[in-house]
């Protein structure tokens, strides 16, 4: 690694604070173009680069059929990486300065229904065991408080008051939040600790959700436990953890709720990345428009 990148790595832990994973990602696409540079123009230093060669690495990976999504993101890392060496003063223009990203379809994420959500929970109404208990904590929190799936997984015992009925989370880029928990919920807090005690072996024990194993969740076991559940009641394409926040954002829209309080509620730090959710509730909104129009009224 250059000392440039080791420099860039520092800047977004410490700086941008981004997620161990996310950095990896930056710094994958980086050394993906610097593969590439090197093969094909046998140049290693990719701080003097200019867009032709750019180019060319994006034709390349349109060409090993690479989604225009995952190309729009491997330049958006690059992207990155050149500003941080104009802030720096390492060049003095970047290479990327016109560059468009690449169109992309825009895919409508279709959130569970409030009847297939009901479904779910009825299911595991009177959970039994260690493991039905969990789960329908589980789903109950994404559901009621919008929580992604990376807070729910590093969600600590000494984030959890019952007393208050609210939560802490720690969000992207390190910034925390808390999340009224609606008190049907906070009951289960209870009821799930004193199951979780009868554990043969807790090994992660600072972590509020663990696997029957007394280990700390992961992304593909919380994956794996949504679509599960919610593959026997409904027939979308896409069932997991993020589908049942965008559920939660949803419903509380098409319920009146107001935009800006569902993005306090979501972590967002600008309503654009709320507003995607609004889509979802252009059939309520039509309702209440029809209803209330008086062109429209008999």
């Amino acid at each position: 690694m250059t000392n440039n990148k080791y420099a860039f790595r520092d800047y977004l832990q410490l700086e941008k604070k981004y997620s161990p994973h996310t950095i990896n990602a930056y710094l994958n696409d980086i050394g993906f173009f610097e593969s590439f540079n090197k093969n094909e123009y046998n140049e290693e230093n990719i701080e003097q680069v200019n867009y032709s060669q750019i180019r060319s690495w994006i034709v390349s990976l349109v060409d090993d059929n690479i989604s225009n999504v995952s190309v729009n993101r491997k330049i958006s890392s690059l992207k990155a990486f050149y500003k941080f060496l104009l802030k720096t003063k390492q060049i003095e223009l970047s290479p990327l300065l016109k560059h468009k990203a690449l169109k992309t379809p825009k895919t409508l994420q279709i959130p569970f229904s409030e009847n297939e959500v009901a479904e779910v929970l009825s299911q595991i109404q009177n959970p039994v065991g260690f493991e039905e208990i969990r789960d329908k904590l589980i789903i109950d929190l994404f559901y009621t408080t919008g929580i992604r799936r990376t807070e729910l997984i590093h969600l600590k015992i000494s984030n959890i008051n019952s007393s208050s009925n609210t939560l802490k989370v720690l969000g992207k880029r390190n910034k925390e939040r808390i999340l009224p928990v609606l008190p049907i919920v906070s009951q289960q807090f209870i009821f799930y600790l004193n199951e979780r005690t009868h554990l043969e072996k807790v090994t992660d024990s600072d972590y509020f959700f663990l696997t029957k194993k007394g280990l700390k969740l992961n992304d593909s076991f919380v994956y794996r436990l949504i679509n599960t559940y919610f593959s026997t009641v409904s027939e979308k394409v896409k069932k997991s953890p993020h589908i049942l926040r965008h559920t939660f954002a949803t419903h509380l829209l098409n319920n009146g709720a107001d935009l800006n309080s569902v993005k306090e509620l979501l972590g967002h730090s600008s309503l654009a990345s709320t507003q995607v959710y609004t889509h979802s509730s252009l059939s309520e909104l039509k309702k209440v428009y029809e209803n209330a129009h008086p062109r429209n009224q008999k």
